[in-house]
């Protein structure tokens, strides 16, 4: 006997969340959308750029070396973002807030800034530096001026945190997502590998290109697709190079990581779309990152996967 597919849904982060199961004989699905609907909300009042009162935008207006109070969820990811800053040399970075803003993105709403820009443009960024945590006491400071954006990696933390809500609804069978990102555990009813659809980067509509199967693995797409500026005849990615001071500019189309947790890929998969055609695979080599990187090349899209 074959068993239905479910999916449960809702808006956040400018996205919808979704979760796929199979719901088994007294699930109470009410009781499991409420539970992540309230995730999600929690997660966007802590880190969206979005919303003035968020904590992440109270702790970007607090005074340089002032302790504030910042809840877990928070202080995770930006302990994570600070790594993985530094374990890519700097190419991502949470402190991009600034440069977000100018180019016109996020709440900016393609309001660019044109002399913001150019006095943005070729400071070095020193995140790490500027920035103080305290896990243990739920706490975090400035050290020096800084604005922080987590567009790059909040994502994937919603996505994990989803994933988690089910299972503590005893799911251990479930596909979590909030658009490009997406946590598999365990099998679909039938036991074969949940199916992951992959875009082809086309702006204004979306078409399947492929599908990957995942058991236990999460995917994150990054691209320069979906969010974007254009200027003249054309388009700047959302994605921010710290080292050039503005949009990522380069050959690739999309880059899509595999990796244990979401929050993990998402930024992986901003990092080597930063990076471009040629270092973005090679460091992926390097650090054995699964990756799917889509070259533009005229009309044509090439495919690199390490």
């Amino acid at each position: 006997m074959s068993i239905d597919l479910i999916t449960l849904n809702g808006p956040t982060m400018g996205t919808r969340w979704t979760l796929r199961l199979a719901p088994p004989a007294g699930l109470d699905l009410g009781a499991l959308t409420d539970a992540c609907a309230a995730a999600m909300a929690r997660i966007e009042a802590q880190m969206s750029t979005w919303q003035p009162g968020s904590d992440l935008m109270r702790f970007n207006a607090a005074a340089v070396g002032e302790w504030q109070a910042l809840p877990a969820d928070l202080l995770v990811v930006l302990a994570a973002g600070l790594q993985i800053g530094r374990d890519s040399d700097g190419v991502f970075d949470i402190g991009v807030g600034a440069l977000v803003r100018a180019w016109g993105f996020g709440p900016a709403q393609g309001r660019a800034d044109p002399a913001r820009i150019k006095a943005l443009i070729g400071q070095r960024l020193a995140t790490a530096s500027a920035l103080e945590l305290d896990m243990a006491g739920g706490r975090a400071r400035k050290l020096a001026a800084v604005d922080l954006d987590l567009s790059g990696i909040a994502k994937g933390f919603a996505a994990d945190v989803l994933a988690g809500v089910a299972q503590g609804f005893g799911l251990t069978d479930v596909l979590a997502g909030l658009d490009g990102e997406v946590v598999a555990r365990g099998h679909r009813p039938d036991g074969r590998p949940w199916a992951v659809a992959l875009e082809e980067p086309l702006r204004g509509s979306r078409t399947v290109r492929g599908v990957i199967e995942l058991t236990d693995r999460a995917v994150a797409t990054s691209g320069d697709y979906r969010h974007f500026v254009q200027v003249g005849a054309g388009y700047l990615a959302h994605s921010m190079n710290p080292r050039l001071g503005g949009p990522a500019q380069n050959r690739l189309a999309s880059v899509s990581v595999l990796a244990e947790n979401c929050m993990t890929a998402d930024a992986w998969a901003t990092v080597l779309l930063v990076l471009g055609e040629d270092a973005g695979p090679a460091l992926a080599r390097a650090r054995g990152i699964e990756a799917i990187f889509l070259v533009r090349d005229g009309a044509v899209l090439a495919e690199i996967v390490t």
